[in-house]
């Protein structure tokens, strides 16, 4: 990286507008708390609203991320779906702990959620994978999610196959792809302000199922 290109990094930020985060606003119960935020960011015309960092660590806590989408919230928690094979499904696997991240830009909003991920039931997971595109139903059957590919070839030859297999008929849900939810322990809501003093509201989850809200710095 040159010396230049590193200065401009060095100086390339936003500056938050300073309305901040009201706490008598925020409603005791953080997933609907959540909800209202989600809202906000589809009616600011945020380009995929529910796009969405996944954390995971492996057994011994090597951790790796990814964007991905959030296809759900109940009152469990946070549902997304994977091929169960893919890096971050085995990881899920041997460590089923993991967070995430939103971010809206056009608010100078964040929401960060950490917590216990575990399967849907098999169920749910056919009744979201009914309402995906046929092409995205093969892809899912034919990808090795996460696997080497010799090249492009390889995988076009695995959809052809696929494509050949349930040809005429209706495609149903792979016994290796499913959905998963993330029951929070901890949300964080993240309001951006000027001097980068901004406002940061931590709910906690006991064992009882309370909610506790605290204030942290930024």
């Amino acid at each position: 990286m040159s010396n230049e290109f590193s200065r401009e990094l060095r100086i390339l930020r936003r500056e938050h507008e300073d309305d901040g985060l009201d706490p008598d606003t925020l409603l005791d119960d953080p997933l609907a708390q959540f909800e209202r935020w989600l809202q906000d960011a589809l009616d600011a015309g945020e380009l995929l609203p529910n796009a969405m960092t996944l954390a995971t660590a492996d057994a011994d806590g090597r951790p790796s991320a990814r964007i991905t989408l959030l296809k759900g919230i109940d009152d469990g928690g946070f549902v997304f779906f994977s091929n169960y094979e893919s890096r971050k499904g085995r990881q899920l696997a041997e460590n089923p702990m993991a967070a995430l991240v939103f971010y809206w830009g056009a608010l100078s909003r964040q929401v960060r959620v950490e917590g216990v991920v575990e399967r849907v039931s098999e169920q749910d997971s056919a009744d979201y994978f009914a309402t995906r595109s046929r092409g995205s139903q093969l892809g899912a059957w034919a990808s090795p999610q996460s696997r080497v590919l010799a090249d492009r070839e390889e995988l076009e030859e695995l959809v052809r196959t696929a494509e050949e297999g349930f040809e005429g008929e209706q495609i149903p849900l792979p016994p290796h792809w499913g959905g998963f939810r993330l029951r929070p322990t901890m949300i964080e809501f993240w309001k951006g302000r000027a001097s980068r003093l901004h406002d940061r509201f931590r709910y906690s989850r006991a064992d009882s199922g309370a909610w506790t809200r605290e204030r942290l710095a930024p």
